[in-house]
């Protein structure tokens, strides 16, 4: 098992085997639009799953909040531009309460390496 970028309280991703799981990930810029956190949010998985020895089309599932399902279409234009077409992963989103309000949108994924 190999986790990174560890602290006491979490892992940003844990390597398992050939899985890598990863925590939510979300935005730096707090005060910037769905698309832009979007797109930040998912700058971060690829990072991480670099990082892990994977990559985006090796995605087995991802879980999508998003703070307002008002966000639903903006994020969907960033991850349907991000995503692998050919090798999509399983999915699901939600609305939820966000630890931060000024979040739009939490991403946790799921790859093979």
């Amino acid at each position: 098992m190999k986790r990174i970028d560890k602290n006491s309280r979490r892992s940003r991703a844990v390597v398992v085997g050939n899985m890598v799981y990863l925590g939510g990930q979300v935005a730096t810029d707090k005060a910037a639009d769905i698309r832009v956190q979007t797109r930040e949010t998912l700058h971060k998985i690829d990072e991480l799953l670099t990082e892990a020895g994977s990559s985006r089309d090796k995605l087995v599932s991802a879980t999508i909040w998003l703070k307002t399902m008002d966000d639903y279409e903006g994020m969907n234009e960033i991850w349907d531009s991000w995503i692998d077409p050919e090798n999509p992963p399983t999915r699901a989103c939600g609305e939820v309460r966000m630890a931060d309000d000024d979040f739009r949108v939490e991403i946790i994924a799921t790859a093979m390496i």
